[in-house]
């Protein structure tokens, strides 16, 4: 039986409840025997925004998986110098686990959206399969038909909770309790993330 892992890419910033929750619906619904994390190096659809210094990312994306033996944290995108392709980190995976693996690339159905922009997209559909998590009600028609046939799609209820929201709720002063693990929380606070 080939074994089945799940690439959760993301900015993280900051991971919360949503994104691991996901991962593990993923984990449990495809029989997957692990998902490896990977906080983008530098993701090329966010460029005009400011973003957290990677280190900060991968630390606090490495203290909300701790707690899960099916999850573990990569840094192949935060070590590889230029723009965090899929495609790139795909192939690394892909030259990493070999052939006999079934990789599975997660990520929230928004990214979907925009797929049509993905650096070398028809090349990478054919690489692994794709799950799509959504919130409930979410309009899945609004995937581009050349690529919804990859993908498949996962209806997870924490995805109402945003790395945007809880930024905003930072430097509002507001409370980020139980939106993301305690560790993470404490982390932001300890550095000053996104006071700023």
């Amino acid at each position: 039986m080939k074994r089945r892992i799940g690439i959760m890419g993301g900015t993280f910033d900051p991971i919360h409840y949503g994104h691991l929750v996901t991962a593990e619906e993923v984990r449990v619904e495809f029989g997957l025997t692990d998902v490896i994390f990977v906080p983008s190096g530098s993701p090329p659809h966010k460029i005009n925004r400011k973003i957290t210094w990677a280190e900060h990312r991968y630390l606090m994306t490495v203290l909300a998986t701790v707690t899960n033996l099916f999850f573990s944290v990569s840094r192949i995108e935060i070590d590889r110098k230029g723009p965090s392709f899929a495609i790139d980190t795909i192939t690394q995976f892909r030259g990493i686990f070999g052939e006999d693996t079934e990789l599975f690339f997660i990520t929230g159905a928004d990214a979907f959206l925009e797929m049509d922009k993905w650096y070398r997209a028809e090349d990478l559909v054919k690489m692994c399969r794709f799950v799509a998590a959504t919130r409930p009600g979410y309009p899945i028609e609004k995937i581009d038909t050349r690529f919804s046939k990859y993908i498949e799609l996962i209806e997870v209820p924490a995805l109402s909770i945003s790395s945007t929201d809880i930024r905003k709720r930072v430097v509002e002063n507001r409370s980020i309790k139980y939106l993301l693990p305690e560790a993470v929380e404490d982390y932001i606070f300890k550095n000053g993330l996104y006071r700023d």
